[in-house]
């Protein structure tokens, strides 16, 4: 689809798009990708998070339910140059990561609420592959994700700019 402009969805598939409120910063060095939604609901624990991003992800997004936790990371620069080398396109993750200037010089898209020092728990506890609801929509397994500079967006259907 080249590049992603997430104005340009929306105008194209008002009816077909829900756009996440403004909540996200991003840390990668690819700010704008899109994929297939993968989702894991974790809390504190990233164990979850770590067995999803070691599966292959081409053509793939992982969104994370953190709820939104500000106690923790969720993912490191360590997490992060995994999920680029399996080919993941992008992570969501509503909670915080760590690493960030580490994650910065990376070439993949990495949203998060903010970072946090301290590493998470590792009891392996949680959900994949489960609606999650978080930033005023729910992102559905198999769903299609957008983002870029201006925000997020997702789709039951993947989505092509019209000429």
């Amino acid at each position: 689809m080249g590049s992603i402009v997430t104005a340009d969805l929306c105008d194209h598939y008002p009816q077909l798009v829900r756009v996440a409120d403004p909540l996200f910063r991003s840390f990668g060095a690819k700010s704008a990708f899109s994929g297939q939604i993968q989702t894991v609901k974790v809390h504190d624990d990233n164990v979850l998070v770590k067995e999803s991003l070691g599966r292959s992800g081409k053509g793939q997004v992982l969104v994370v339910d953190g709820g939104g936790s500000l106690r923790c990371a969720l993912l490191g620069d360590n997490l992060a140059q995994l999920a680029l080398d399996r080919g993941w396109e992008g992570i969501v993750i509503y909670g915080c990561i760590r690493d960030s200037a580490a994650i910065a010089g990376l070439p993949i898209g990495v949203k998060a609420l903010n970072t946090h020092p301290s590493k998470s728990s590792k009891k392996g506890r949680g959900e994949v592959q489960v609606p999650v609801n978080f930033a005023g929509i729910t992102f559905f397994p198999q769903w299609y994700l957008y983002s870029d500079e201006d925000g997020i967006l997702v789709s039951e259907q993947e989505l092509i700019i019209r000429s």
